[in-house]
């Protein structure tokens, strides 16, 4: 069994060994776009290929990191400079077409994390429409702030206002981000800007730790309910929580991968005349 879980550094007959070994493809997502004053506009692909590169280093006969996705879906986003979006369309088709790829190499189990919430609808399309393609795939999209043990780290450590504190570049991507680069985090520049969005039961917007009721997806022009590009309070971040949220994403998504690659693949039955 080959060391490397990295597929970007495999030669092709490498892949081929680690597709007989029924590893799991793992694909992060993320996007270019502004966060804030005070973090660098790749924080999203920074933060998820982390999260998939450091537990490729703890389970490396478990799985293969495919090289993110650097560019998704943020149109809303357009009024601050640093954002490179593309359509949901473009979005959709070129996810689905890296996950057939992966499918027609011989991958049975491909999975998408993403690290940007505008992705998560289109990822749920891809992985379908890989399934549908493809019926002897399973092919799965999961968020890394939805693992457990990164809602139960966040509900411990934060001190932002729950809901709303926890949203983009804000208390959770901020620590985070300070645990993996810290140089490039002006935290004299952080500041809480929440005052333009009124948090509710079903209009929750949090990352983590959702309310009562089920939240309505409504997201407007960001530069309606955001001051500075910021939706949170990145003033309460620290190395410290970073580092245990980081921690908390590579054991849950460990975990994921461990249900995941033990999940019983049940084949196609036509019931048509």
């Amino acid at each position: 069994m080959s060391p490397k879980y990295l597929f970007a550094e495999m030669t092709w007959p490498e892949v081929k060994e680690v597709i007989k070994e029924e590893r799991i493809a793992v694909v992060p997502v993320a996007i270019i776009e502004e966060h804030g004053y005070h973090l660098p506009v790749d924080t999203d692909l920074v933060l998820v290929s982390e999260v998939c590169a450091k537990t490729g280093r703890k389970i490396p006969g478990e799985i293969v990191v495919i090289p993110p996705v650097n560019h998704g879906y943020a149109p809303h986003q357009m009024d601050f400079p640093g954002v490179i979006s593309i359509s949901g369309e473009t979005f959709t088709r070129y996810v689905t077409d890296v996950c057939m790829s992966l499918a027609r190499q011989g991958f049975q189990k491909i999975l998408l994390v993403n690290g940007h919430g505008s992705n998560i609808s289109f990822l749920q399309i891809a992985a379908r429409a890989t399934i549908l393609e493809y019926p002897d795939v399973m092919c799965a999209a999961i968020s890394y702030w939805d693992l457990q043990p990164v809602i139960d780290t966040a509900a411990r450590i934060r001190e932002s206002e729950n809901p709303g504190g926890m949203n983009h570049a804000c208390e959770l991507e901020t620590s985070m981000y300070l645990a993996i680069k810290e140089e490039l985090v002006q935290m004299d520049k952080a500041v809480r800007d929440l005052d333009k969005f009124t948090a509710s039961k079903y209009f929750w917007l949090d990352l983590v730790g959702q309310g009562e009721g089920r939240p309505v997806i409504m997201i407007p022009y960001w530069s309606s309910i955001s001051e500075t590009g910021t939706l949170g309070d990145p003033t309460t971040a620290t190395k410290e929580k970073g580092r245990q949220l980081l921690a908390a994403a590579v054991e849950g998504l460990i975990e994921f991968i461990s249900v995941f690659k033990s999940r019983k693949h049940c084949s196609r039955i036509s019931h048509l005349p």
